[in-house]
C-alpha cells in the first residue's frame, strides 16, 4: 500500500568515533555558554517548547521577519508543502542532495542546469522553483548580490520562486543577501555554532505561510535552549571565531592550492573512494563528492590549526596524482 521513494542522498559527518572529522562543515569552535544550554535544555524538557516570544526576539536580532524551522530540513519540506507539488523545479547539477529528494517526494517535475545563475535563469519558467545554494555546497563559490541579478530578473519577471540556500553565508567574508519578493532565503545555526545535533535554523520570506503548515514544538528544549542563549550571544561568538577561520581557510587555500568562499573546500583526486579509504587509514575523515556528480573530488573543511596541520601533511604524503 506504501511505497518508498527510490531517491536517497549522503551527508557529511561521522558515522563512527575516533576520526578527525573534516567531511562535515561546521565552526569547529563551540560557543562558551555550551554547557549552560545543555543543562536549561534539561531543566525545561518537561514542558512543551512554546518558542513564539524566542522567535520575535530573533526578528529583532536579525532584522527581518522570519520564520523559525528545525534547520533549513525542515524548511525544505514546508516549501514542499506550500510550493512543490505539481511544479516544475529547477535545480543546478552539483549542489545539495535534498533539494532534489524534496522535489521528488511531493512530485515536482526536476530540471537540472548549471551552477551559474546567469545559465540558470534561461530555464526559469512562469509558476517554477528554482534552488540556489550560495555559497554553494560543495564547492563553496558565493555570488555577490549583481552577480545573482539574472537570475532574480527572471524570477520575478515569470513569476517564479527562487529559493536561496544561504547555510553558509555566515562563513563569507563581507556577505551579501539579495530582497526581493519572490525570494525565500533558508539559514541555519547548525553550521556557524559548530552544533549538528541542534536542529535550529529559520526562513526568510512568506512568514505566514510558513508559519501556518510548520509542525508544533519542532525545535524541541534543546532548541528552545539554543534560542534562549543565541539572543543573549548577539551573534558575539560568529564575531569571535570567523577571523580564527578566515585565517586558517587562507593557510589550507596557500598550502593545498584550492580556493573557496566559504568553510569548506573541494579538491580532484582522481579516484575520490580511494582516496577517502586512504585518509580514513590515517585517522582523518573527508567527504566523496560522488554524491554531488563529482566522483574525482573530495570536499574538507576548514578546523583548527593543529587539526589543519594533520590534514595539509596527510595530503602531502599521499600525493598530488593519487
Amino acid at each position: 500500500m506504501l511505497k518508498p521513494v527510490k531517491f536517497a542522498t549522503y551527508h557529511g559527518g561521522a558515522r563512527e568515533e575516533g576520526l578527525l572529522d573534516f567531511s562535515a562543515s561546521l565552526n569547529p569552535y563551540p560557543p562558551e555558554w555550551l554547557d549552560e544550554m545543555f543543562e536549561r535544555a534539561k531543566e525545561i524538557s518537561t514542558r512543551y517548547p512554546y518558542y513564539e516570544r524566542l522567535e520575535e526576539g530573533l526578528v529583532e536580532l536579525v532584522g527581518e521577519p522570519l520564520t523559525v524551522t528545525a534547520g533549513i530540513t525542515e524548511a525544505l519540506y514546508l516549501l514542499g508543502i506550500l510550493a512543490l507539488r505539481g511544479r516544475k523545479v529547477i535545480i543546478p547539477r552539483h549542489t545539495y542532495g535534498e533539494y532534489e529528494r524534496a522535489a521528488r517526494i511531493f512530485g515536482a517535475e526536476v530540471i537540472k542546469g548549471p551552477n551559474e545563475p546567469e545559465k540558470l535563469a534561461e530555464l526559469v519558467e512562469r509558476d517554477s522553483v528554482v534552488f540556489f545554494c550560495n555559497p554553494n555546497n560543495p564547492d563553496g563559490k558565493f555570488y555577490r548580490t549583481r552577480e545573482l541579478g539574472s537570475l532574480l530578473d527572471a524570477v520575478e519577471d515569470r513569476g517564479a520562486l527562487l529559493v536561496l540556500d544561504e547555510a553558509f553565508i555566515d562563513f563569507v567574508r563581507n556577505p551579501e543577501s539579495p530582497e526581493g519578493e519572490n525570494l525565500v532565503k533558508l539559514r541555519t545555526f547548525t553550521k556557524s555554532y559548530g552544533l549538528p545535533g541542534i536542529r535550529v535554523g529559520y526562513v526568510i520570506g512568506f512568514e505566514e505561510a510558513f508559519r501556518s503548515v510548520r509542525m508544533p514544538w519542532s525545535i524541541g528544549s534543546m532548541g528552545v535552549a539554543f534560542l534562549e542563549f543565541l539572543l543573549k550571544d548577539g551573534f558575539e561568538h560568529l564575531m569571535k571565531t570567523m577571523p580564527l577561520i578566515w585565517r586558517e581557510k587562507e593557510r589550507l587555500e596557500r598550502a593545498l592550492g584550492v580556493k573557496s568562499d566559504a568553510n569548506f573546500f573541494i579538491k580532484r583526486v582522481g579516484n575520490a573512494e580511494e582516496f577517502v579509504k586512504a585518509m580514513k587509514e590515517r585517522g582523518i575523515l573527508l567527504r566523496s563528492c560522488e554524491s554531488f556528480g563529482l566522483p574525482g573530488y573530495v570536499r574538507f573543511s576548514v578546523r583548527k590549526p593543529e587539526e589543519n596541520s594533520i590534514l595539509i601533511e596527510a595530503f602531502r604524503e599521499l600525493g598530488e596524482g593519487f
